[in-house]
């Protein structure tokens, strides 16, 4: 007998997330395209994104630990600027959580010699057994297992943890790694022959024992990793993505089941990177078998979407993620942003349909640690209040316009939130700068029942972008967090007021919980959908069971039913008044009879009509 239920629940946990690796890209050089991503990422169910910002020896953020040691401060195409932050803050706003990824991990360079840090620190170079300077598939290596290395490894991700307000940080097949071919350099060595009675290493590298013992001080340093992460918050989450046990182990010393089995990590996302359905099922089911049962709620799959010119078919991308879930894997993360618009935009709306329901993170639980924020635009007639004369102008902002005044009397311009949960937000304004606009604007910021004034040259931004003003302490109500007046003015210049925004604060408010269902500005009230909807089903391919969701501008008697190939009606899940409002169907064929296929799910409701086709694999 089939089966359905209504629910409007939307306790659904995966994560859904894409690797950020292209530094050639032209996204990370161009603010604008940066926000367009991340709100591209958010309208295909993406909730969390891991940047790259260690390659090839350089970070892609200003680092002051990078400029003290070597006078390079960030990789050369983005000096002046820090594509890091302006990251953070777009993908916050979308409510999409930040995970930083050190991409070459203890890689010094690829096909450098070893590059400017080798150059400049010869004793951190990783060594074959001939003395020669580490080099597999290209990238040359550091010592993984050199103290000093690994000590400038933490302080690069704890650097990030300190200045931005990321998520936590991840590593990968070359963070914690090392070829296993390396440990002969005088420094290994000189550690090796200490604990083993003045011996040196084997010549076979294969040796076993000298492989565990090179793991292990890989394992001990990600231990240590650990400690520095936690210290600064249990809330960052240590993340990596090695290359698959036992391989990554025999290649690169990478022990990633005594990582899991020690909890020495809170996303565990190895690389299955396989280009057909079959090798993917086995891999995936290989990897499984490792993780004890109770372990496995760290799992997700690190799934292959682009390498050179190749490019994940919406087919496997649909078939690897409903094998993620027949398995009880919990989301994945694709490698890497580009696949998403190749060939037209194919996977990232084959992704959209996949990821229609939306879903808070499993490490999270049913807390949204990065809800969407509250951004006000400068014409709600509802958020905003006027003193003085301003003149709305064709000057692009941040939707679409702006305003203006260059008055000398009094004006000033307020921004109204009505936050429903108390909490420390950061204050952010939009800024468009020109040599027109004022170099003295001043803001007060209303914080707990204080007020604090900042001042803000809207002149000399290095391009349109939003600029952090302060953090507020806001309380439950419409009030006014942030007000901009003319009192600095120089003559003949002007102050702008753009859109403001409201970004959860979490290193202040790290207790704050949101629940699954309540917006931390709007609380649990839903607005009614603006049009008729039927999305596609969830999963698809399924068995047993797939979910139907749908949007009802307005109260109004549905009917939803199955339908085969055919058209013989299998069942008829509803058939009922039903409220305006974005609901959901599960559809069980768990004790039927029917048979694996192509099915057709039809709404009518209304004027409207909309037919969908779903799989029955079994």
């Amino acid at each position: 007998m089939l089966s359905a239920t209504l629910s409007f629940s939307q306790s659904l946990k995966e994560m859904r997330a894409v690797w950020i690796t292209n530094v050639d890209s032209d996204v990370l050089f161009d603010d604008t395209k940066i926000a367009s991503a991340m709100d591209y990422l958010a309208s295909v169910g993406v909730n969390v994104v891991f940047p790259v910002v260690w390659n090839k020896g350089y970070t892609l953020y200003p680092s002051r630990i990078m400029d003290s040691l070597f006078q390079k401060p960030i990789i050369p195409q983005f000096a002046g600027r820090d594509p890091l932050k302006k990251i953070i803050i777009e993908a916050h706003r979308n409510g999409i959580e930040v995970i930083p990824w050190f991409e070459f991990g203890f890689s010094s360079s690829y096909s450098e010699n070893g590059g400017h840090l080798i150059a400049a620190r010869p004793h951190w170079a990783g060594k074959n057994g001939s003395g020669a300077l580490l080099v597999k598939n290209g990238f040359d290596w550091m010592a993984g297992t050199n103290p000093e290395v690994q000590d400038f490894l933490i302080s690069l991700t704890t650097e990030v943890l300190d200045n931005y307000e990321v998520d936590g940080v991840q590593g990968d097949d070359r963070l914690p790694a090392m070829p296993i071919e390396g440990g002969y350099d005088s420094v290994t060595v000189s550690i090796y022959k200490s604990e083993n009675g003045g011996q040196n290493p084997p010549a076979n590298f294969y040796d076993q024992g000298w492989k565990k013992w090179r793991a292990d001080k890989l394992t001990s340093f990600l231990s240590r990793w650990r400690d520095s992460v936690k210290t600064r918050s249990e809330n960052y989450i240590l993340s990596v993505a090695p290359s698959v046990y036992p391989w990554g182990l025999d290649n690169y010393l990478q022990d990633s089941k005594t990582w899991v089995d020690s909890s020495l990590i809170d996303n565990f996302i190895p690389q299955l990177y396989r280009t057909d359905i079959i090798s993917y099922r086995f891999e995936l089911g290989s990897a499984l078998n490792y993780i004890a049962p109770e372990k496995r709620d760290i799992f997700f799959a690190g799934v292959l979407a682009k390498s050179g010119s190749y490019v994940i078919s919406q087919q496997l991308l649909k078939e690897s993620i409903a094998e993620n879930r027949a398995k009880g894997v919990k989301g994945e993360s694709l490698f890497f942003y580009e696949a998403l618009k190749a060939n037209g935009g194919a996977i990232g709306d084959t992704l959209k349909r996949l990821y229609s329901e939306p879903a808070t993170l499993p490490y999270r639980g049913d807390n949204r640690w990065r809800p969407v924020s509250s951004v006000i635009n400068e014409d709600s007639s509802t958020n905003t209040i006027r003193n003085g004369f301003w003149e709305q102008v064709n000057v692009l902002g941040f939707n679409p316009k702006l305003y203006w005044s260059k008055d000398t009397a009094d004006v000033s311009f307020e921004w109204q939130f009505d936050v429903k949960v108390p909490a420390w937000y950061s204050v952010y304004a939009y800024l468009v700068p020109n040599f027109l606009f004022s170099e003295f604007a001043n803001y007060t910021i209303y914080t707990g029942g204080d007020s604090i004034s900042t001042v803000v040259s809207q002149r000399d931004n290095n391009n349109k972008s939003w600029t952090k003003l302060g953090d507020a302490y806001v309380t439950p109500g419409k009030k006014t967090v942030l007000k901009l007046d003319n009192r600095l003015l120089e003559s003949g210049k002007y102050i702008i007021a753009d859109a403001t925004m409201l970004i959860l604060n979490r290193k202040l408010s790290p207790d704050v919980v949101i629940t699954s269902v309540e917006d931390p500005v709007y609380g649990d009230v839903q607005a009614a959908p603006d049009e008729y909807e039927l999305a596609q089903n969830f999963p698809n391919p399924f068995n047993p069971e797939t979910k139907i969701r749908f949007s009802l501008p307005e109260s109004g008697f549905v009917t939803l039913k199955i339908y085969d190939v055919t058209g013989r009606l299998i069942s008829t899940l509803l058939n009922e008044q039903i409220n305006a409002g974005n609901h959901e169907v599960v559809f069980n064929s768990s004790e039927s009879n029917l048979p694996s296929g192509i099915y057709i799910y039809r709404l009518t409701a209304d004027k409207f009509s909309a037919s969908g086709k779903m799989v029955l694999l079994k």
